[in-house]
């Protein structure tokens, strides 16, 4: 019997630690991007490049959602279209003036996102991590909350 239990502990402890989400990577400041700092929480996430000039237009109103958001369920996080890292995504983040988080690695494959070849795009992801809306090209702060708005009231 002793040995039957620690069986079937080791399988449900194998279970449970399976269903804990792996961390985001790291930030454009080196820092580790927890899966509970993001989990659990809608998620606008941003596309975007230093040589796309809409993209540059966009950052403040982004800054704005993001500031707005703060503690509501909703995190705006972006990614650098051409995959920079390290030092250069820190360089480009704060040429362009990003104040919300930045994320080293692209999370595509986390939320079966599509390819894009059109910047800025911008994903909307619930809080049970399906992809819920595709927004091509330069956006607003009230653009976005209005449309994480309805589709929260849509999910009710």
């Amino acid at each position: 019997m002793g040995m039957r239990l620690r069986l079937i502990s080791g399988l449900v402890a194998g279970l449970l630690l399976a269903g804990c989400s792996e961390d985001y990577g790291v930030d454009q400041h080196g820092k580790t991007v927890s899966a509970s700092s993001l989990d659990g929480q809608w998620l606008v996430i941003n596309y975007w490049a230093d040589w796309c000039a809409p993209c540059r237009t966009e950052i403040p109103e982004l800054n704005r959602l993001a500031e707005g958001s703060e503690g509501k369920g909703v995190r705006v996080v972006g990614v650098n279209y051409d995959g920079l890292r390290d030092a250069d995504l820190g360089k480009a983040a704060e040429q362009l003036g990003i104040r919300f988080t930045v994320l080293a690695d692209d999370p595509a494959p986390r939320f079966s996102l599509p390819p894009s070849e059109a910047l800025p795009v911008t994903f909307i992801v619930d809080d049970k991590g399906k992809m819920r809306d595709r927004l091509v090209g330069e956006q607003t702060a009230s653009g976005v909350q209005a449309r994480l708005m309805a589709l929260r009231e849509e999910g009710k």
